[in-house]
């Protein structure tokens, strides 16, 4: 049985009437405070106004499209932002988790299903957790993570990560050496047991362009070909990447 999460205000942006009736009806009746916008530019003075807890964001929106609305809200500020995005268009939802939207949802969609990737996300972040025993600083390769106060920095400088950034790091230094298939992942950070696994690559990809000395050629977190990936802290080198064949997990980018 998950653990409630405390009422949150949460921005809908969506400019379907009928999609934004149902998505903020259910989130009222989940307890939260809910605003909606029915375009970009009404989204983003929203935010400015007064900074949601969570933005429900769809992708096709008049005025300023939803992939512009999450760069600005995500180069103001780390608030979460999940994606409602039409079935097919993965161009779209892959750019707007490069963006660093924390999670989307396809249309059609189940309102419940919705509400229950809001309160994951909502559980997930540090502003919206329930009080609940310190946890351990973590350290490894230079970084310390601290996730009591949702810190992580490199050599001592700050990284700004998003939200599922934070937690995918958390759980690579937590697990040094292991191996994880992007299923697992998927199931540990995101706290599902389904969806599009390349939520998990381009997560990776952005961890990798803030932690790593050279992206293009990754020592920290490494591609185990047919499996997924590792976090190595005392690696001496880039891994050698091994070439494409059946045994690369599918749709995995290379190293």
């Amino acid at each position: 049985m998950t653990t409630p999460t405390p009422p949150a205000r949460i921005l809908v942006v969506d400019d379907d009437p009928t999609v934004a009736e149902v998505v903020t009806g259910y989130l009222h009746r989940a307890g939260h405070r809910v605003e909606h916008a029915a375009d970009g530019p009404a989204a983003l003075a929203a935010a400015t106004a007064g900074t949601p807890d969570l933005v429900v964001l769809d992708l096709m929106l008049p005025g300023i499209d939803g992939l512009e609305v999450c760069r600005r809200l995500r180069a103001e500020r780390p608030v979460p932002v999940i994606m409602l995005t039409a079935r097919g268009d993965e161009d779209d939802r892959i750019a707007g988790l490069e963006l660093g939207a924390d999670d989307y949802v396809t249309k059609p969609f189940s309102p419940r299903e919705l509400v229950l990737r809001v309160e994951s996300v909502l559980r997930r972040s540090g502003a919206r957790s329930a009080p609940e025993a310190a946890s351990a600083v973590l350290r490894a390769a230079g970084i310390t993570l601290d996730p009591e106060t949702r810190r992580a920095t490199k050599h001592g400088r700050d990284l700004t990560l998003t939200l599922r950034e934070f937690d995918l790091l958390a759980h690579f230094l937590g697990h040094p050496g292991r191996a994880h298939a992007r299923e697992e992942l998927m199931r540990d950070v995101w706290g599902w047991d389904f969806g599009d696994l390349s939520t998990v690559t381009v997560h990776v990809r952005r961890l990798r362009a803030k932690i790593e000395d050279d992206p293009a050629a990754p020592r920290l977190i490494q591609t185990v070909w047919g499996v997924g990936y590792r976090f190595a802290p005392a690696a001496d080198g880039p891994e050698t990447a091994a070439p494409a064949g059946p045994g690369a997990p599918a749709g995995e980018e290379r190293p």
